[in-house]
């Protein structure tokens, strides 16, 4: 499945929203989000998606729908001219199964989640947070879901506005025992 969007920022021609597909690189996505993670590292949290592994990112997406943003073409081909292979500019988790206890709230029912979502630094603010979040919404609605959550650092005060600006609002708060943090589960009732 690939969607796109018309809409500000992103050119429908060149990004896509998918799932990971098995030549897509693990490095790659664990790059990304290392990078997409930094401002709350250097806050001194301690986010799982900051500081993971290949075998994590591998292991966490074997066991959610992992979704892609992909930009096409967009890595230079060896500095030569024209462009190369497409990059994958962010990543994703919808129902993630882990090991460890979830919120209550992600175990209700009627409740979708999504996890280590993150966008390349160099590509945000051209939409393509805005796809990924789209797109969750969407599989939420198919499977019958009238609330889709998410778990985020509570510290990190910006990241919080962004998702009360989108609608998302407070829930309960929740401690992950690989985090340094307490968490705020966040909701969005489905329309």
């Amino acid at each position: 499945m690939t969607t796109s969007s018309p809409q500000r920022g992103v050119d429908p021609k060149t990004v896509t929203v998918r799932r990971l597909r098995p030549g897509d690189s693990i490095s790659e996505i664990t790059m990304l989000l290392h990078r997409a993670y930094r401002p709350q590292v250097e806050m001194g949290l301690r986010p799982l998606a900051g500081r993971q592994d290949d075998s994590i990112t591998a292991d966490r997406a074997a066991n959610s729908e992992c979704w892609l943003a992909v930009m096409e073409g967009a890595r230079k081909n060896g500095g030569e001219s024209g462009f190369g292979p497409d990059k994958i500019v962010g990543v994703i988790l919808f129902e993630e199964k882990e090991k460890v206890d979830f919120p209550a709230f992600f175990l209700r029912p009627d409740v979708c989640h999504f996890a280590q979502f993150g966008v390349d630094p160099d590509s945000q603010g051209l939409g393509i947070g805005r796809l990924l979040l789209e797109t969750v919404e969407r599989r939420a609605r198919e499977k019958g879901a009238s609330e889709l959550a998410l778990s985020m650092a509570e510290p990190d005060r910006n990241l919080y506005r962004f998702y009360e600006n989108r609608g998302f609002r407070l829930v309960e708060h929740w401690q992950w025992p690989y985090t340094n943090y307490r968490s705020c589960i966040l909701s969005k009732k489905l329309g």
